[in-house]
């Protein structure tokens, strides 16, 4: 599976309190339902353009892109999990590379996504946006699975940090 929305590892006072102090302070935000592959210009300072790098950020770990990968991620991306462990850009591009060329990882995402629906939930302020997958099961409702901070850097969103909830460790 890949690192981040499919293996949600962390609760992190860091990153509550990053969540929290971006989004109090003049905010947008915008929900989306879960999605595949879009045609919206990921280059744009917008709520779909980071969902869409989102998604193309899950079809690189698919199918083993780590040179997109390479490119989106910023080198102190971190990918903090339940228990406080995280992996490091290195590692996710590592797992990503074995993906190349086998479908499986594919498979079990689908599989993934279909066991546990979310919402996406984009807050943008200024260069930095929060990608938040909510549950929309109904037994988990409203509950939070994970969420990736992007920062806008050079005309293009990066991956900063990932942190997961223990919800989606089923």
């Amino acid at each position: 599976m890949p690192y981040r929305t499919y293996y949600p590892l962390r609760t992190s006072l860091a990153c509550a309190g990053l969540l929290l102090a971006v989004g109090v302070v003049g905010t947008q935000a915008i929900a989306a339902p879960q999605g595949g592959t879009s045609a919206t210009d990921e280059t744009a300072r917008t709520a779909a353009a980071v969902i869409a790098v989102d998604q193309h950020w899950l079809e690189a770990e698919e199918s083993g892109d780590t040179a997109w990968l390479d490119g989106m991620l910023l080198p102190d991306y971190r990918s903090v999990g339940v228990t406080g462990t995280f992996a490091t850009k290195a590692a996710i591009m590592a797992h990503a590379a074995k993906n190349h060329g086998s479908p499986a990882m594919k498979q079990q995402v689908t599989a993934w996504q279909q066991a546990h629906p979310v919402d996406q939930q984009v807050t943008l302020q200024g260069d930095t946006a929060i990608l938040s997958f909510v549950s929309n099961a109904p037994a988990t409702k409203g509950k939070l699975y994970s969420s990736d901070v992007f920062t806008y850097v050079d005309g293009h969103w990066h991956a900063l940090y990932s942190a997961h909830t223990e919800l989606g460790k089923s």
